[in-house]
């Protein structure tokens, strides 16, 4: 269990892709899908990187917060208050069970679990009842992010050879292939308009964030650093865009930028591997996962703007991959 929070990501696909045949071109794919053309998402020049300097906001009451923990052996998924109290298990922890991924509506959770024997994405109740499998293949199926709608989970998978993104309904029906590329791309967030989708590539070289259409169309690359950038995660109004990266050269940092990859700036500050970040609901803080303390992982909340650090875990185990559930539900 040694980092798989981060390695798990990077380590072996990387290598695999960088050995993979000559790139496929993404042009002509499907448009059953929907080329959306980003009509929600304002232009460059009305996108400042604005940033929240209040004091720590108080935790909304109902405010819940998803995550994953080897607390109980293998990793299992837990959800708890705002404020670290009130915790609950939902998953049974007999195999590794990942990455929550809350519906837009709160009521269910889709997850990535190895209890079959190998990654496949599940979805469950938000109370942890009715788990049910959503994919089947040989192949890793992984990280789970809900579209707006909660008409479709995008999700990444290496099941033709290398890691592509895909998206499907939430019954694992009409599954859609959307990136096509001998790289290795991964780790998708649907924009909170639904026209745009996030995800991390290392089409160019080293991982970097890129953006597209839900069809894979019109991608671009959004940050340009030879670290590894990685996990995306876009803010509730869809202008900015927190992400970790190890472009320090000593660890990983969170970092978050203008939803164009303009305005990059640095908000946590290096004592120990900073990553997995996820926005509240109402945009003025964010959950992550630190080891600043210890060799273990723990949650932590801080303001959108890095400032008022709060732990919010504190174990023995591993306690990462944080996901808020949306508000009022």
């Amino acid at each position: 269990m040694v980092k798989r929070w981060r390695d798990r990501y990077w380590a072996v696909p990387l290598l695999a892709a960088l050995l993979m045949a000559a790139p496929l071109s993404s042009a002509g794919q499907g448009s059953a899908h929907g080329d959306t053309q980003a009509q929600a998402d304002p232009p460059v020049a009305y996108l400042p990187l604005v940033l929240f300097r209040a004091g720590q906001p108080a935790p909304v009451e109902g405010d819940r917060i998803a995550f994953e923990s080897t607390r109980d052996s293998a990793n299992a998924i837990y959800v708890m208050n705002a404020d670290g109290s009130g915790l609950v298990r939902l998953t049974g922890g007999q195999a590794d069970d990942l990455a929550p991924a809350w519906s837009p509506d709160g009521t269910r959770i889709a997850f990535e679990s190895h209890r079959d024997g190998n990654d496949e994405i599940y979805v469950m109740n938000a109370d942890g009842s009715g788990q049910t499998r959503l994919t089947f293949d040989s192949a890793s199926d992984l990280s789970p992010s809900w579209s707006p709608d909660g008409t479709r989970i995008a999700f990444s998978s290496n099941r033709l050879g290398n890691s592509e993104i895909y998206t499907m309904n939430p019954d694992g029906s009409d599954v859609f292939r959307v990136t096509r590329e001998w790289a290795w791309d991964a780790q998708p967030a649907w924009s909170p308009s639904g026209s745009r989708i996030a995800f991390v590539s290392n089409r160019d070289g080293n991982p970097e964030i890129y953006l597209m259409n839900t069809n894979g169309s019109s991608s671009e690359r959004l940050t340009n650093n030879p670290a590894i950038d990685q996990e995306p995660a876009w803010s509730p109004d869809g202008t900015r865009i927190v992400f970790s990266s190890d472009r320090s050269g000593t660890d990983f940092r969170l970092y978050v930028m203008s939803a164009y990859g303009l305005g990059v700036k640095e908000l946590t500050d290096g004592l120990g591997d900073d990553t997995m970040p996820a926005w509240s609901p109402d945009g003025t803080r964010i959950a992550f996962v630190s080891t600043r303390q210890g060799e273990n992982a723990e949650i932590y909340v801080m303001n959108a703007d890095g400032s008022n650090l709060t732990r919010l875990t504190d174990s023995p185990a591993w306690d990462t991959a944080p996901a808020w559930r949306p508000r009022g539900r």
